[in-house]
This record gives C-alpha cells, structure tokens and sequence, in this order.
C-alpha cells in the first residue's frame, strides 16, 4: 500500500511538470493543474494497475516455458540458508500469489 501511494504520487508529480502552468480564465493568473484536472486531461491508465498486469503477463510466460528452464526454478524455487531478522520483505511474488488467490475464487 505504501508503495503504491508512493508511485501515484510520483506518477501525479511527473504528469504536473510535464503539463506545466495553466492561466486561469477567469483570474488570468497563473496556477498548477489539480490532480483531478490532470487525469481528466490524460486519458493514460493507472500506473499501479499496468504495473502489476505486466507482473502477471510475466508470471504467466515464465509458468509456460517448463520446469526445466532456470527463470522458472528461480521464481519457483526457495532458497536454503538462514532466514534474515526483522520483518520479511514484501515481495512482488506476493502480489501475483494474492491476485492468483482473487482470480482463482
């Protein structure tokens, strides 16, 4: 969650500077376009959304291509050794296993 908030602001940020200044009609001053204002002047999808599609699209090909291939024993694969302190890590594998979960009920 944190980083998707954290690409949309920088998809939102990206999307303000590309499109620069806009004059004011009414007043005749200068200001930043409004979030709102930008995703109703570009009609491009949300970044998170092509984010993880392209995941999938990957997960699938790599589910495709056999067991024998090493793309496939990597993601599929565990690693041996200790498990480091802390938190674990979010991984991208846990989205695709969560979207999996949502498709597959």
């Amino acid at each position: 969650m944190r980083e998707e908030h954290r690409l949309r602001a920088f998809e939102n940020r990206v999307r303000k500077r590309i499109s620069g200044p806009k004059r004011d009609e009414a007043t005749g001053e200068w200001r930043k376009l409004h979030s709102e204002e930008l995703n109703d002047l570009y009609s491009t999808p949300n970044i998170i959304w092509v984010i993880k599609s392209r995941r999938m699209r990957w997960a699938a090909l790599v589910a495709r291509v056999g067991e024998k291939r090493s793309v496939y024993r990597i993601l599929m694969g565990k690693p041996e050794g200790r498990i480091p302190l802390g938190r674990p890590r979010h991984r991208w594998e846990d989205d695709i296993k969560v979207v999996w979960g949502v498709l597959a009920d």
